[in-house]
C-alpha cells in the first residue's frame, strides 16, 4: 500500500506521522513545493496550478490515494485534484474539525490563518456544523510561517497574539490550518484559563488518516512491521525532509523510516 501527502511545506507533518501510526507498513510518498510556498497569499487559481503539478509529481509514482494535507489547498484546489487524478488514485481533503468540535456545545474557536478566518468557506461550516454553538472565528498572524520555519520565537509571539484574541471562556479550539497541529501542546498551553476544565483540541490529521484507509477499504493496523519507505519530492525532485520539519515529534518520527529504491 502507498500512500501520497501533499502541500506547500511541512504542514502535512501532522497527518503523514497520522498515517505512519495506523499503518506503519505503508510506503509514503510525500509531495512539497518549497519553490512556490507559501500558497495562502496566491491567488485561487495560481494556489490550483501550483497544487496539480504537486500532486502529479506524487502520482507519478503510483499511490494508492492522495492526501491533500492543507486546508487552504484544499477549499480552492480539490475540485480540481478530484476531477484530474479520481478514480484512479481517491483524493482525501482535509477540512477544519468544526463539526466535532462544535458537538461538545463550546464555546468554540477557530483558530486559522488570516485568509480563511471570516472566508466564506470557513462561514459555510460554522453555518453547517455549529448552529447554536458561539464560535469566536480567531485570525492567527505569521503562526503558519513561523512554524514552518521552526522560528521558535516567531511561534511563541504569534501563538500569545492568538491567545490574547480567543475568549476566557472557550472550551475548544479547532486547529483550522494543519501547521497549528505541530504546536498544539503550545497552543493549549498558552489557551488553558486556570480554574477552567481541561481545554479540547480538535484537529484534522486523525481523521484524515483514517478516512484515507476506509477508502482504500483498509483497516489500522498499528502493530504491523514497520516495513514503509519514505519518498520525498520537493517541487517535484526527489530530496529529503526540510530541516526545520526535524524540529517536531512528526518529523523525527518520519526521519527514522528507509528512503525508497
Amino acid at each position: 500500500m502507498k500512500i501520497a501527502l501533499m502541500d506547500s511545506g511541512i504542514g502535512l507533518l501532522a497527518a503523514t506521522a497520522a498515517v505512519r501510526r495506523l499503518r506503519p507498513d505503508a510506503d509514503l510518498v510525500l509531495s512539497l513545493d518549497p519553490d512556490g510556498m507559501p500558497w495562502g497569499p496566491r491567488t485561487p487559481e495560481d494556489l490550483t496550478r501550483r497544487a496539480v503539478a504537486v500532486a502529479d509529481a506524487a502520482a507519478a509514482h503510483r499511490p494508492d490515494v492522495l492526501i491533500v494535507g492543507c486546508n487552504t489547498a484544499s477549499v480552492h484546489a480539490l475540485p480540481t485534484l478530484r476531477a484530474r487524478l479520481e478514480p484512479a488514485i481517491p483524493v482525501i481533503g482535509t477540512v477544519p474539525a468544526i463539526k466535532p468540535a462544535a458537538a461538545g456545545g463550546g464555546p468554540v474557536a477557530i483558530w486559522a490563518t488570516p485568509a480563511t478566518t471570516g472566508s466564506p468557506y470557513q462561514r459555510g461550516l460554522i453555518e453547517d456544523f455549529a448552529d447554536g454553538v458561539t464560535v469566536t472565528e480567531v485570525p492567527c498572524f505569521g503562526l503558519a510561517e513561523a512554524v514552518e520555519h521552526a522560528d521558535q520565537t516567531a511561534i511563541d509571539a504569534a501563538v500569545a497574539a492568538a491567545a490574547a484574541l480567543t475568549p476566557e471562556d472557550v472550551t475548544t479550539v479547532v486547529l483550522g490550518c494543519t501547521h497549528y497541529e505541530l504546536v498544539s501542546d503550545r497552543i493549549r498551553a498558552a489557551v488553558q484559563r486556570s480554574g477552567f476544565p481541561p481545554l479540547v483540541l480538535h484537529g484534522s490529521a486523525g481523521a484524515v488518516a483514517a478516512q484515507a484507509l476506509r477508502r482504500l477499504g483498509e483497516q489500522p493496523a498499528p502493530t504491523a512491521e514497520a516495513s514503509g519507505t519514505l519518498t520525498v519530492l520537493l517541487s517535484g525532485r526527489e530530496g529529503t525532509l526540510p530541516e526545520p520539519a526535524l524540529a517536531y515529534d512528526e518529523g523525527r518520527l518520519l526521519q527514522a523510516i528507509s528512503t525508497a529504491r
